[in-house]
């Protein structure tokens, strides 16, 4: 202990701190910066109404491809339900959300029917394998890191224009692949 004194006195008595404390001081103030901005910069999430659209992203395609897919979580923070009723984008000739399930041990995709209920106070996740969007009929390739525009039409909020980013072939999104879409 009798160490530490003689040490913190000098430093006391010192106009500026020693060149390692202030290096140090200035990375904790960068890395604090960069904390705080990534969620920001990170942030892909639309509002209209009571309804807030998490993430809205789509895969690349390769050359050729005439079809690509939609994803992103719908949660409505309102008292009443809300359905998702209609989707349209300049990428592609038309927009359907699809409902992909397995019945008898084999996977089927279908169009879903007189939209998609979104129920108050709940969310629904469109993932691979499960609820989503497709977009036929592709005017041009979506490329990994661009993003592209889709208005989503809602009974209730009303519709909003929402920015896909376009991720790699392979992505999965969160990985969460079950099929429990209201939850």
């Amino acid at each position: 202990m009798s160490n530490l004194l003689p040490r913190a006195r000098t430093y006391a008595l010192r106009r500026a701190p020693p060149f390692y404390l202030q290096l140090r001081i200035g990375l904790a103030v960068l890395a604090l910066l960069l904390l705080a901005c990534i969620p920001a910069a990170l942030a892909h999430e639309f509002k209209v109404g009571d309804l807030e659209i998490e993430h809205p992203w789509s895969r690349a395609t390769p050359p050729g491809a005439k079809v690509a897919g939609g994803y992103f979580t719908v949660i409505n923070k309102g008292s009443a339900s809300d359905r998702l009723l209609s989707i349209s984008s300049d990428i592609s000739d038309k927009a359907e959300l699809h409902e992909m399930g397995v019945k008898d041990g084999v996977m089927t995709m279908r169009p879903v029917e007189g939209g998609l209920e979104i129920p108050a106070g709940g969310k629904v996740a469109l993932k691979p394998a499960a609820y989503h969007l497709m977009f036929t009929g592709l005017k041009r390739q979506p490329k990994q890191g661009e993003k592209f525009p889709a208005t989503l039409t809602f009974e209730k909020a009303g519709s909003v224009t929402v920015e896909f980013a376009v991720e790699g072939m392979g992505e999965t999104g969160s990985g969460d692949m079950d099929m429990d879409h209201a939850e």
